[in-house]
């Protein structure tokens, strides 16, 4: 079996690019959800191959002539390496048995700029944090300097959330500063900016706080949230914002996914997103899709 001895060597092209750029950037992290295992992938090959009786996997050889019970369904998900599915990944390249295993991995810290990227890999399965209904916090804080507080009321409480991948203070004043005048310009030519800014029972807390920015902000953090509030004002925000997502790849997707994505030619943060899905995938599937480097 081709074993992996190594995940993946430490790129340095984001540090690189930090260093030429001036700017630093913090990186994901990822969770594996959940596997299928590689059985159901090597069950899939032998019935092409009807060589079940074939396999060094025991359960494997009962099922040519027997539908598996759920006990050997259990063992089937339980297989651990491979020597058809080795075989068929390096040697034959017969990659569609890989569609059957599938991973699931919970993305916390990437980049919308990463996001963009990522989605350009078609077969996968992708959920992602709403900008729809995630930017309250954001414009609550907006409302309240507007009444009692000012620019640097916004900036401080924005600065708070941690919602760039940049890292650099000064770096994300100036993107909050921007969202801050973004929002100032819109506020002036809507007829009623607190009619799509804030939930209309927390239009009340507007004059009943006036003056009381600190106040104002926590009734309308603790108050009820406007339901796709994003929807007027996702042209604030810049691709530093952070993303969080669940993505499934089936293995052949993630081979795809892999090669690309830890390339020195990719995108240098989609390249760290890459190498932190590969530190928690298990050298099983690795070991099928990943060339041993």
């Amino acid at each position: 079996m081709r074993a992996k001895q190594e995940i993946s060597k430490v790129n340095k092209a984001g540090e690189k690019m930090q260093e030429m750029y001036g700017i630093k950037y913090s990186k994901p992290e990822v969770v594996l959800l959940q596997e299928t295992g590689i059985g159901v992938a090597e069950t899939a090959a032998r019935t092409c191959y009807d060589s079940f009786e074939n396999s060094e996997n025991e359960v494997m050889k009962h099922i040519q002539e027997n539908m598996p019970s759920r006990v050997m369904c259990d063992a089937i998900n339980d297989i651990e390496d491979s020597n058809l599915l080795d075989d068929l990944a390096w040697t034959h390249f017969h990659h569609s048995i890989l569609e059957h295993a599938n991973l699931s991995y919970l993305v916390r810290g990437t980049s919308r700029g990463v996001l963009q990227e990522h989605a350009r890999h078609r077969m996968q399965a992708i959920s992602v944090r709403s900008t729809r209904y995630t930017m309250s916090s954001v414009i609550n804080a907006f409302v309240a300097s507007k009444h009692g507080g000012d620019k640097d009321f916004f900036i401080d409480k924005v600065l708070g959330f941690d919602m760039f991948v940049t890292l650099d203070e000064a770096y994300n004043t100036i993107e909050i500063g921007a969202m801050y005048d973004k929002l100032e310009y819109q506020s002036k030519i809507v007829e009623d900016f607190h009619s799509i800014a804030v939930a209309k029972s927390s239009i009340g807390f507007i004059e009943a706080l006036q003056g009381d920015a600190e106040a104002l902000f926590a009734a309308l953090q603790e108050g009820k949230k406007k339901r796709n509030v994003g929807d007027a004002f996702k042209h604030i925000i810049t691709d530093n914002v952070k993303v969080d997502m669940v993505v499934t790849f089936n293995l052949r997707s993630l081979k795809n996914y892999l090669t690309l994505r830890d390339s020195g030619a990719a995108y240098f943060q989609i390249q760290w997103l890459a190498q932190e899905m590969m530190k928690v995938t298990p050298l099983k599937y690795l070991d099928l899709i990943v060339k041993k480097k």
